[in-house]
């Protein structure tokens, strides 16, 4: 059963930047996908983006132009580079994977995520 890590949380200025890995044991082949979500603290989690097996990538309109989202195949690590933060991206950021059946879009709902990371926060603050 394939775990996730996220490290790469911290606290920065407005328009900082930050980079999140998650590494997940286990292999990850097939039709995977896999996201980021975030909570900000009294909120639901919502997608950030995500990307799948074919190398679709899907982003929230909060986070085009300014987050990207990667993945090194070889080290198997998804990446989220977050640029430009604001107040408002602060939160828990969780890393979340699906095995079977998946698309970029699957892992944009919260539901069909088969796998979670505890999460790492990310606090952006002046």
């Amino acid at each position: 059963q394939p775990q996730l890590m996220e490290t790469g949380g911290g606290s920065v200025q407005p328009g900082g930047s930050l980079r999140l890995s998650c590494t997940g044991s286990g292999t990850f082949y097939g039709t995977y996908c896999m996201g980021w979500f975030r909570q900000a603290p009294g909120m639901e989690r919502v997608e950030i983006a995500s990307l799948d097996h074919t190398g679709r990538i899907i982003y929230s309109e909060s986070a085009k132009g300014r987050f990207t989202i990667s993945r090194d195949n070889t080290k198997e690590i998804l990446y989220l580079q977050l640029n430009s933060l604001k107040p408002t991206d602060s939160g828990m950021y969780y890393c979340a994977a699906r095995l079977t059946g998946a698309t970029a879009e699957v892992c944009q709902r919260e539901y069909a995520i088969d796998y979670w990371g505890a999460g790492v926060l990310v606090t952006v603050s002046s």
